[in-house]
């Protein structure tokens, strides 16, 4: 973890200290079972213990964390049944957001999502995976801009945060290809302002995405 800087251009120190501790819950950083202190947190973060203890309450609220009597604030992080429910909500939301998209997606927007598939490809074509994935995530970003939704952005933002650093490792590991193929199958739908094959496609990437993940780990939830 990085320590906070306190020029005007940086997030509050709130905001920071929250993201920073998620990050390393979601990257494994903090296993489930380790112990959270107050004292280490601000020391590592260059920050006083209130915003770290208000980044705490956070996180609880969330389910990442739970304060244990005699313990004080162990990690939770997020099952393999978390990881799975989340897939699952997605397939069915972002489904929605790929279908108001169709509908209301501009020109600009397409023209967008159509460079990012075309780098996709180029990185493909080269097997530099580790490129393809921020264009991943800009790639279904647009699409939740252009659902002209809110209340789906906010959602499908949380969920990808949620599941970020899993995504990142699916598309390097194995699933670039097939990844860039379906969000190109994707843009084709919404090019043609298609709401039935934009949702549909959308809910086979994310379907493939999850199969493909739990392939990888071999384990599936119950």
């Amino acid at each position: 973890m990085k320590k906070f800087d306190s020029s005007p251009a940086q997030n509050p120190v709130r905001a920071h200290v929250y993201k920073e501790i998620r990050t390393a819950i979601f990257d494994g950083d903090f296993l489930p079972g380790t112990n959270l202190t107050e004292l280490r947190l601000s020391s590592e973060l260059g920050v006083s213990r209130t915003p770290v203890r208000e980044a705490l309450m956070q996180l609880e609220i969330e389910g990442l964390v739970r304060t244990v009597p005699g313990k004080g604030v162990v990690v939770l992080g997020v099952s393999d049944q978390d990881i799975d429910d989340i897939f699952t909500i997605r397939m069915r939301i972002e489904g929605l957001a790929a279908r108001r998209a169709a509908q209301n997606i501009t020109d600009e927007e397409l023209y967008t999502l159509k460079e990012i598939v075309e780098l996709q490809e180029f990185y493909v074509s080269r097997a530099d995976n580790a490129q393809v994935w921020p264009l991943n995530t800009r790639f279904h970003e647009v699409i939740y801009e252009a659902s002209g939704s809110r209340p789906l952005y906010q959602m499908l933002s949380t969920f990808h945060s949620y599941i970020q650093k899993i995504r990142e490792v699916t598309t390097r590991e194995g699933r670039a290809g097939a990844s860039t193929q379906e969000h190109r199958l994707i843009y084709n739908a919404l090019s043609q302002h298609n709401p039935d094959e934009a949702e549909q496609a959308m809910c086979i990437h994310t379907k493939n995405a999850r199969d493909h993940f739990f392939k990888s780990r071999k384990s599936v939830p119950k």
